[in-house]
């Protein structure tokens, strides 16, 4: 029975735009399977209504839910450009209740808009690991072979979309977007027109003579090594050995040589000439939703012109620090612009993320670069964990307003398994962090985050932690209780058992080592959560409750 202020709606049900906004649709159907969706055309005007309209006059990822009462209730759901009606959607079905083969909605309008407009999951092939019933996974790494069946690709980033664009996480970027290993162009295309059909923008990684080209791996002309074994006048003569230290990670990087380490000198004009090509037909062939560029970071090239290149006070300046002789800002001015617009003439919609490199945002020898770049593309300033406190403790409004480029994202290189001791924090509870990076984000004008998403949400700590990023994100103005209460409390068996869920995860990670006996402790808190609840719920506890067994099982 309806409460006051529902609008129920049961039987046959007729669906407006159904035929564009096939997920939408599609997700009506599969939450709300008592109802019998029909066309409008073949429906009778004594029917309930859907309705779904796209207004580009919204915001992409905003939406207007509006729900009529009367005889013929009518519910229309009005979203932005891309993602907005499927958004909308999700509103709907959050917000509604099943009683008695019915669906009873809340009466009125729900406005929502996101409070960052790019959120957006940073990624590697062979470590994004959501099809967790197949071998080959793998965890850290950026010169990987990609060991799991060629079917894998699809099994982890079909899983992956589904999650984003069921909590409006916009934006996928993945590095190794193409290998003959996975599927090659045939892959990587239905990943891009599965994701594109569900309002998540696929957005492959790149750099510029390096990093494998725009096919990152295989006997193709826009693959690096291939283009470089043909064109071997062509290559980098790199200033020192491939690769580079963070200061945040416990343990050393290790950067094997091989075809995946192969790099071209950016000032060679038949270089650029390829790059441009080769950018040019990744985004004319593929479906994609923006293109992520750098300059690559593991070393440069010391030849004779791009020495003349970088022979300015600038330059000179910056590479005296710790990470001086892995990128150059020369480089990236010089070559950005060109293939921005490569990409840009054939999707005017596309995001072009240009990667500022890290730990360098209050540096004024790279704004003296960044004077050169394009507005418009998104311009991505990295941090590690050290210089996130300084930013939290620096950083303003006004310095952001200041930078050359606009707009202005921040990266987090932490929170995953780039820093970290030897646990790292890939499977740590980071929704605090993602939260607090949301906020800070919002207060000194940036316009969006981007995090790593490469493990599964099966662990509840991961899983979280990505609801943390997915919900701040979109409404930075959210509090801590609230997203608990709302978030975490329905995941965990209540809000008491959610709070305690994050109290015993964060004392996991605080604790490089406990003893034995309190973890044995914690364990059995874990598994008598479990049989207290549901199996969903039950699940989370459990995975729980496994990262503190083998910690048991180790020892510390």
């Amino acid at each position: 029975m309806a409460a006051a202020g529902e609008v129920r709606i049961a039987g046959r049900v007729a669906l407006e735009g159904g035929d564009r906004h096939v997920h939408a649709a599609r997700r009506l159907r599969q939450a709300f399977p008592m109802l019998e969706f029909v066309p409008r055309a073949a429906a009778s005007t004594a029917l309930p209504l859907v309705r779904l309209v796209e207004d580009k006059s919204l915001a992409e990822g905003a939406f207007v839910l509006t729900v009529r009462p009367g005889d013929n209730a009518e519910i229309t759901i009005a979203g932005g450009p891309f993602s907005g009606v499927i958004y909308g959607a999700e509103e709907l079905i959050a917000r509604a209740r099943v009683a008695d083969g019915a669906v009873l909605v809340p009466a009125g309008e729900r406005r929502a808009a996101p409070g960052l407009a790019y959120r957006t999951f940073w990624t590697w092939d062979h470590s994004t690991n959501w099809e967790l019933s197949q071998v080959g996974h793998q965890e850290i790494g950026v010169f990987n072979p990609y060991g799991k069946p060629p079917s894998g690709f699809l099994g982890d980033y079909t899983r992956l979309v589904d999650f984003a664009s069921r909590n409006r996480i916009p934006s996928v970027v993945i590095y190794g977007f193409l290998r003959d290993t996975h599927g090659g162009i045939d892959a990587a295309k239905e990943l891009c027109r599965y994701a594109t059909e569900r309002g998540v923008r696929i957005v492959p990684g790149i750099a510029i003579g390096s990093y494998g080209g725009v096919y990152w791996e295989g006997d193709h002309p826009y693959n690096l090594s291939t283009w470089l074994k043909k064109n071997p006048q062509h290559a980098a003569t790199m200033e020192k050995g491939v690769g580079f230290q963070i200061a945040d990670l416990d343990f050393p990087l290790n950067f094997p040589r091989s075809d995946y380490t192969m790099t071209a000198c950016p000032s060679a004009p038949e270089t650029m000439d390829w790059m441009e090509e080769a950018v040019s037909w990744l985004a004319e062939t593929f479906e994609i939703g923006g293109v992520n560029i750098e300059s690559g970071d593991y070393g440069v090239c010391g030849c004779a012109r791009c020495v003349a290149r970088r022979n300015n006070e600038a330059e000179a300046a910056r590479r005296v620090d710790d990470h001086g002789d892995s990128w150059s800002h020369t480089d990236m001015a010089a070559n950005f612009p060109r293939l921005y617009r490569a990409a840009k003439a054939k999707r005017p919609d596309a995001w072009i993320y240009s990667e500022m490199q890290w730990d360098n945002l209050f540096d004024p020898v790279a704004h003296e670069a960044q004077r050169q770049l394009p507005q418009g593309a998104l311009y991505q300033h990295t941090t590690n964990r050290t210089f996130w406190k300084r930013l939290q403790n620096e950083l303003t409004r006004a310095d952001v307003e200041r930078l050359p480029t606009q707009p202005n994202v921040l990266r987090c290189q932490f929170a995953c398994q780039w820093n970290g001791d030897r646990r790292t924090e890939r499977y740590a509870f980071n929704g605090r962090v993602f939260a607090d990076m949301n906020k800070f984000c919002a207060d000194v004008g940036m316009q969006g985050l981007t995090v790593w998403g490469e493990p599964s949400p099966y662990h509840a700590t991961v899983e979280l932690s990505y609801l943390a990023f997915a919900r701040f994100g979109y409404e930075p103005t959210l509090t801590w209780d609230r997203f608990m209460a709302e978030d975490a409390a329905p995941l965990l068996g209540g809000q008491a058992a959610a709070e305690r869920f994050v109290a015993v995860a964060e004392e996991l990670d605080a604790n490089i080592e406990l003893p034995v006996e309190r973890l044995r402790t914690l364990q059995g808190e874990a598994r008598e959560a479990s049989r207290q609840n549901d199996d969903e719920a039950s699940r989370r506890w459990l995975s729980l409750e496994d990262q503190i067994a083998r910690r048991a099982y180790m020892g510390r």
